[in-house]
């Protein structure tokens, strides 16, 4: 099992390290990282199995990056480690599979990679039931009446009026539900890049500036270049560095 140790403190890092060499086989450190944006780049390089994370940490904090990195194809187990109990009850909800205390000890670091490497029947249930959910949809206004347009087809949301249009590889259809429920409910699938839009993370492909100097997001599957808010370039760009 390739373990990646994401710590901002070398001295945590160091004895996560040399208690994994400790254990020995099956377990094996492949990798160290200071922050959460660090420990992205070493889980593209890698492609460790499981990620030892530090939730307090400068600039994207382990929460985020566990996040970040449950949106990989084939996403790592996380273990939170944290000198903070009350993260207990955050870490489980961001889908860690255990956390630990600090100081780490060795036989409860034990425990928590045997658990990270048992795969239960409960768990292969429920990752059964998912594979055969229904592909998420949006329910949206068509020629009078309401069609299904599934999540996948969707580039982006465009506030206009008291609608919200949805552009897809055929057009567009026009939804009810404001621009803002529609972000809170599929916050791992669109980006805000403006007060009136939301775009799919899986079409977007770059920035363009035009002559006036105002920044533009180009959409795969679409022509149309949408502005970008000065509020909401940041983030824009730190998405698309950690994705390419």
């Amino acid at each position: 099992m390739k373990i990646l140790v994401v710590d901002d403190e070398l001295l945590a890092r160091d004895r996560l390290a040399a208690l994994i060499e400790e254990l020995g086989e099956p377990y094996r450190c492949v990798a160290s990282a200071a922050n959460g944006t660090e420990a992205l780049e070493a889980f593209v390089t890698t492609g460790a199995d499981l990620v030892l994370m530090d939730i307090r940490m400068p600039g994207m904090d382990g929460l985020q990056a566990a996040q970040q990195l449950a949106q990989a194809e084939t996403p790592p187990a996380v273990i939170f480690t944290t000198a903070y109990e009350e993260h207990a009850l955050q870490a489980f909800e961001s889908e860690a599979v255990d956390y630990l205390l600090k100081p780490v000890r060795r036989e409860r670091l034990r425990k928590a990679l045997e658990r990270a490497r048992r795969i239960s029947l409960a768990q292969l249930e429920a990752v059964t039931a998912v594979t055969h959910k229904p592909a998420p949809h949006l329910c949206v206004s068509y020629r009078g009446g309401v069609q299904r347009l599934p999540l996948d087809q969707v580039i982006y949301l465009r506030a206009e009026s008291k609608y919200v249009s949805a552009r897809h590889p055929g057009g567009e259809l026009l939804l009810e539900e404001s621009l803002k429920t529609l972000e809170a409910r599929y916050a791992d699938v669109f980006l805000r890049i403006h007060r009136n839009a939301l775009v799919a993370h899986s079409a977007l492909v770059g920035l363009e500036k035009r002559p006036d100097g105002v920044m533009q997001v180009r959409l795969q599957g679409c022509e149309e270049l949408l502005e970008v808010s000065r509020r909401h370039l940041p983030e824009i760009r730190r998405w698309l560095k950690h994705v390419h």
